[in-house]
């Protein structure tokens, strides 16, 4: 088998993601894409892309200006909602493996047709930012007993960390979600048929940086992303 090559997007952590994703497989390649490095054809040497954590999306890529207040107005980048909707439409139509984390489950849900939530905690959900000295927060949750992201961790709840201030709202077409935390936020995105589709999972919380990389939420996480490319590469 030759090396597999990932397309992770650019991001202010693109070294904290690489470095996880490393850990897996060192017969790995990183190809860092993004707007602007003006590489969107270098996606056409990827087994499987990575969406990065960042800026908020753009509500009015969901027809919800309105809530353009509420977002991090320093922290929007459209040019990028742009650049990974172009991702996205070439990963559906060539089947190529997608992970998708933080912002990376938001931008796909948003894609996909669905919508956000601009600010939980101006919706009532007070549990998710980071902490006051700049530490993710954790919190329990839960995993869909039925799920297909319950058949990749092998557990039904989970301890994950959390620094987002944006969550889903109406989920996507073709996608539900499979994992909540306690307060009723998506925290797993996944497709509402995953074994007739190309692999595509979204999670919310940041497995490239949890405290226990042997949890089941980051390693299983990522070793079903490397499989997925694996299987991909050999059929």
């Amino acid at each position: 088998m030759g090396k597999i090559i990932i397309g992770v997007t650019d991001c202010s952590k693109f070294e904290t993601y690489r470095n996880w994703i490393l850990t897996a497989n060192k017969n790995i390649e990183i190809i860092k894409i993004g707007h602007q490095h003006d590489n969107f054809n270098e996606i056409e040497k990827c087994h499987g892309i990575l969406l990065t954590g960042g800026e908020d999306v753009h509500p009015k890529f969901y027809n919800m200006e309105e809530y353009y207040p509420y977002c991090y107005e320093d922290d929007i980048d459209e040019k990028r909602d742009e650049f990974e909707f172009k991702i996205l439409a070439y990963t559906e139509k060539n089947a190529i493996p997608i992970l998708g984390i933080c912002r990376g489950m938001q931008v796909a849900n948003v894609f996909f047709g669905g919508t956000l939530i601009p600010d939980l905690t101006t919706w009532g959900k007070f549990n998710h930012g980071k902490m006051l000295d700049n530490a993710d927060r954790y919190h329990e949750i839960q995993i869909d007993p039925s799920s297909w992201l319950n058949t990749i961790l092998g557990v039904d709840i989970g301890f994950t960390n959390s620094n987002h201030h944006q969550s889903l709202a109406k989920i996507g077409k073709g996608f539900v979600v499979s994992a909540l935390s306690k307060d009723g936020v998506a925290e797993a995105l996944e497709r509402f048929n995953p074994d007739q589709k190309s692999f595509a999972l979204y999670v919310q919380w940041h497995p490239e940086r949890m405290k226990d990389q042997n949890s089941p939420l980051s390693m299983k996480v990522l070793n079903a992303f490397i499989g997925a490319m694996m299987v991909n590469m050999t059929s």
